[in-house]
């Protein structure tokens, strides 16, 4: 049975046509990942399907027994309730039916008239609690906090005390737990640790639900979806199966319609020559077969239909200068405090050239704190740290702290090599996709992804031989974690990378440090290996306290540095708004003198028209690019 059947849907905003004439349905059981790259409409579909969002054309049809679930449509609006009765209020309907059990048992018991009536009532709700999960729904409540990272101590906070993470984790138990027969889950895996994503994942492969989840997590997707679904150039395309399974299926698709392009093609050229010669013949017999190859040719070219380029993807390798010795890191008794607040103590650790190391643990543990330490950022309490002979560092901050807000892209990457020519910085810049006047954008109207991306190109650039990276697949798309997946596969240095990212870690780690309060437990192999020896190591419910409250105070920093990039986004979005108006306007007075009767005899000037006409479309394409992206980034926080 479909859940939900969509029929030619299209949308757009403005004159920007987002996605044209999808079709697809969600039948029960169906368990579906939705990819496609930043600003192809993910995000915007599921608020299509969810009513917020009204189509251009289409229509979306949801089964009279279904029910949708989205997570904003749970968000916290009673700040004053704590987190576990916040959570309890998608059960209203239980909790109102258990209040009125408790107020019928009371009057039954005084012996008040028309019992035999009270009896009937108590009777009939009483199956109707046991029916719907009354006698189960606080202890689910609790578990689902509990997976999600709430220790009893955080249940019972304010909601208003909660950090914005937090919050969010609300959300997405009360979405869990609402009862709805399709779930939309975009990106849950965002402000979850490790065992947290692994409870989620469990919970959704034992559920009886649908659902359709946004997410670049390819582990995640790996583990909960059965289908994958891709909007790309506008359109939709289904696959059967995971996201590694979505790969092959993909690339195979491609091939197929670029033969069947390619063969089409040949025949039309071949059906051409023999009009050609048929014509030169000019016998009535000839002209009669040139007819009849024309209409095959007519007939052909309707069908045709050229594969669409893929979106345009980054594409870069990291190289070094030179090669290191090979003890490349030694750390001993290593110790990190702030102020009375004990991180990590007996650190130890030794990297030796050519490793691929993983540094992971839970949420506020200290795995950053460890890497600026290394780095000098931070004094450590206590230890030692000796890096070896020819070790040249490269750093990815995930925080993205290090750049200079005020200086474009092109300024940056100036400032830091400037031995690089004005055409090599360009071209460097390219392969990042930043191309045209995107250079000259300010660093601080760049997006998440977009700051990411600089800082890929300095690493790129730099060509250290030991690579740390800080989360550096937290603001990419699917595309982009690929290609910096291949380039670190590649790479010839040594590697120590800080990451959520379980697909990451499974395709490259050849070992895995676990930080813990007392010291690193290393392991070989890759996450999955990692998982079967690991469950001695899991931090008990005290140490989780303590890094919650770490964590709290992280998010904090974070939470200020987000209204501070939101109110910047606000002032880019009415001024984009303006800009967009005046391209729109210089394009239709474009238009205009291209009708114009005193310049149609001027070839030179027309062809000068239609070229500004081309940059001028460009220009309002990119501006609506700009404003989209920014709009769904600030819609989604």
């Amino acid at each position: 049975m479909a859940v939900i059947t969509v029929s030619n849907l299209s949308m757009e905003f403005g004159e920007q046509l987002l996605f044209d004439n999808m079709n697809f349905e969600i039948q029960q059981g169906d368990r579906i990942g939705l990819i496609g790259v930043n600003g192809c409409g993910k995000t915007t579909l599921f608020k299509l399907l969810t009513g917020e969002y009204y189509p251009a054309s289409g229509s979306i049809i949801i089964n009279k027994n279904s029910t949708v679930g989205y997570m904003e449509q749970h968000v916290c609006r009673n700040l004053d309730r704590t987190a576990y009765d916040e959570v309890l209020t998608v059960f209203s309907e239980l909790i109102k039916t258990e209040n009125e059990l408790e107020e019928l048992n009371s009057v039954i018991d005084s012996g008040c008239e028309g019992l035999a009536e009270m009896v009937e009532r108590q009777a009939f709700l009483h199956d109707e609690f046991n029916r719907l999960g009354g006698l189960t729904y606080r202890s689910r409540a609790r578990s689902a906090l509990i997976g999600l990272g709430f220790d009893d101590e955080h249940m019972k906070l304010p909601v208003r005390s909660l950090s914005g993470g937090q919050r969010a984790k609300l959300q997405l138990a009360k979405l869990l737990l609402c009862g709805a027969d399709l779930l939309l889950l975009d990106e849950p895996t965002n402000h979850l640790d490790t065992s947290a994503s692994e409870w989620l994942e469990s919970y959704l492969t034992e559920s009886k639900c649908s659902y359709m989840v946004i997410s670049h997590d390819r582990y995640f997707l790996d583990k909960t979806t059965n289908r994958t679904f891709e909007i790309e150039n506008g359109k939709m395309t289904q696959y059967n199966g995971n996201y590694t399974t979505y790969l092959p299926q993909k690339e195979e698709r491609l091939l197929s319609l670029q033969r069947q392009y390619d063969n089409t093609i040949k025949e039309i050229n071949r059906l051409e020559g023999i009009v050609e010669q048929q014509r030169r013949w000019n016998r009535e017999k000839n002209i009669k077969t040139a007819e009849s190859k024309m209409k095959a040719i007519k007939r052909l070219e309707d069908n045709l239909e050229k594969p669409e380029n893929t979106p345009s993807a980054i594409h870069f390798a990291l190289d070094i200068n030179n090669r290191s010795g090979d003890d490349v890191l030694e750390v001993k008794n290593l110790s990190l405090s702030f102020g009375e607040k004990k991180l990590f103590r007996n650190v130890d650790m030794e990297i030796h050239r050519g490793e691929r190391i993983f540094l992971i643990g839970p949420n506020g543990c200290g795995k950053t704190s460890l890497i600026k330490t290394l780095l000098g950022q931070y004094r450590a309490n206590s230890g030692t740290i000796r890096f070896g002979e020819g070790v040249k560092k490269g750093y990815y901050d995930q925080i993205q702290t290090g750049m200079d807000s005020e200086k474009t892209i092109f300024e940056e990457l100036s400032d830091r090599f400037p031995a690089m020519t004005n055409t090599e910085i360009r071209n460097t810049l390219a392969r990042f996709l930043f191309k045209n006047d995107d250079v000259f954008k300010p660093l601080s109207a760049l997006s998440g992804g977009e700051r990411a991306r600089v800082l890929l190109t300095e690493l790129m650039l730099a060509k250290a031989n030991f690579l740390l990276l800080d989360e550096p697949t937290n603001h990419l798309d699917i595309s982009s974690c690929s290609e910096l997946q291949k380039a670190l596969s590649e790479y010839e240095g040594t590697l120590l990378i800080v990451s959520h990212d379980r697909y990451l870690i499974n395709a490259l780690a050849d070992k895995i440090f676990y930080l813990t309060p007392d010291g690193i437990k290393e392991f070989e192999g890759s996450y999955e290996d990692f998982v079967e020896k690991a469950k001695p190591f899991e931090t008990s419910r005290e140490e989780k306290s303590r890094y919650d409250r770490i964590e709290k105070q992280s998010e904090y920093k974070n939470k200020k540095e987000q209204d501070a990039r939101r109110r910047k986004d606000k002032v880019r979005l009415n001024k984009l708004e303006a800009e967009i108006a005046a391209a729109e306007e210089k394009l239709a007075s474009l238009n205009e003198a291209l009708s114009a009767p005193d310049n149609a005899a001027d070839y030179e000037k027309l062809m000068k028209i239609t070229e500004e006409i081309s940059s001028a479309e460009r220009a309002v394409e990119l501006l609506y690019e700009e404003w989209e992206e920014i709009s769904e980034r600030n819609e989604v926080n």
